[in-house]
């Protein structure tokens, strides 16, 4: 008995001094914490959303998540090395907005003289350890030293697929500010990015990068969190005006009535980056289904809807193409402009938006 005693509390101190490991972030103290606590979205020590929000439906449970997990689909993963685009980041010029995105929800936006980096991910994994959650073949032929000089990176949350470590830690140098939501900044801070290069916004707060240059934190329905507690960061969308377009960065966010008034307040817009993938039955309110990800494209009033979270990691039971294709025969059936470019290839606001179904019948 004594012995088993031991294992567990043995076991008990592992985990805690595992859960100390640089990657895990940290919490929110000191002056942030007392401007987190000012927030009306901060109660009982925990950031909420908009409407009434569970993670987890309350019937789910682990044996049948492990149940899904074993009759999942068989084409979770590519069958071979996703198709890509060599863009020479350093060289690209846009006199409009112009994206590239390099899979999942990482996306470089350039305008005239100004480079916009969106949760970047370039590790080649979306968890803590390099085993779990790793990217497809193919997708992650982008990395740190192929980006420009960065001047402002975004940072829509703390999860694992949009804040990772290993990238932030390479690419900071670069980075002349980050913009973020509330809260993120512990985990930077923690991870050695200078204090004056971070910007946090609650909804609603604005920051501006120059006459032409305005990004805002607007809502978004999901969670926050790197180790066992939830809600201690926010997670938000952007609305960002760029040199007389505007943009919608959708982050990662479930479907309600947000989309609406931030369409009635800021739209339109001219494209729309709205997650698409990575959706369950187990937590429907945290991630939209790919039906939704039009409703919501219609919502905003966006003339173009890029589908993201997508193509690069699995993080979820449905086939890896399954999200594209459900949003196309939505879109089809609503008249809703969708642009589906491959990693790499750049999408030209007002000049060209790519359409080609890459992911059929390349295999």
């Amino acid at each position: 008995m004594i012995y088993a005693l031991m294992i567990v509390v043995l076991g008990v101190i592992g985990i805690y001094l595992y859960l100390q490991s640089p990657v895990f972030g940290a919490n929110p103290s000191g002056e942030r914490l007392k401007r987190i606590e000012q927030s009306p979205r901060y109660v009982q020590r925990a950031f909420q959303n908009a409407e009434h929000t569970e993670v987890m439906l309350p019937d789910a449970s682990y044996v049948g998540m492990i149940r899904d997990m074993i009759h999942k689909s068989k084409n979770t993963e590519p069958p071979a090395p996703l198709p890509s685009q060599v863009t020479d980041l350093k060289k690209l010029t846009a006199g409009t907005p112009a994206i590239v995105w390099f899979g999942h929800s990482s996306y470089l936006i350039k305008s005239r003289n100004i480079s916009i980096l969106v949760d970047p991910v370039f590790s080649g994994h979306a968890s803590p350890v390099s085993f779990f959650g790793k990217a497809f073949a193919g997708a992650d032929v982008y990395g740190v030293a192929d980006m420009p000089a960065i001047d402002v990176l975004v940072l829509t949350h703390d999860h694992y697929d949009h804040l990772d470590y290993s990238t932030i830690q390479k690419i900071h140098p670069q980075v002349k500010i980050i913009i973020t939501s509330l809260g993120v900044g512990a985990h930077l801070e923690r991870w050695g990015v200078p204090a004056e290069k971070i910007y946090e916004l609650d909804w609603w707060e604005e920051k501006s990068i120059s006459d032409s240059v305005q990004l805002t934190a607007t809502p978004a329905r999901h969670f926050s969190g790197r180790g066992l507690s939830r809600g201690k960061t926010a997670w938000s969308s952007f609305v960002l005006s760029l040199h007389g377009y505007k943009l919608f960065l959708g982050g990662d966010s479930g479907y309600d009535g947000q989309f609406k008034v931030i369409g009635e307040k800021w739209g339109p817009f001219d494209l729309a980056l709205l997650e698409a993938g990575q959706y369950g039955v187990n937590w429907p309110y945290i991630h939209m289904l790919p039906e939704q990800t039009v409703n919501a494209s219609r919502d905003l009033r966006a003339r173009v809807l890029m589908p993201v979270h997508w193509g690069k990691f699995a993080l979820a039971f449905h086939a890896w193409d399954e999200p594209i294709q459900r949003v196309m025969e939505k879109a089809l059936a609503d008249s809703v402009e969708v642009t589906t470019p491959r990693i790499g290839e750049v999408v030209w606001i007002d000049k060209h938006y790519p359409k080609e179904r890459w992911w059929e019948g390349w295999e």
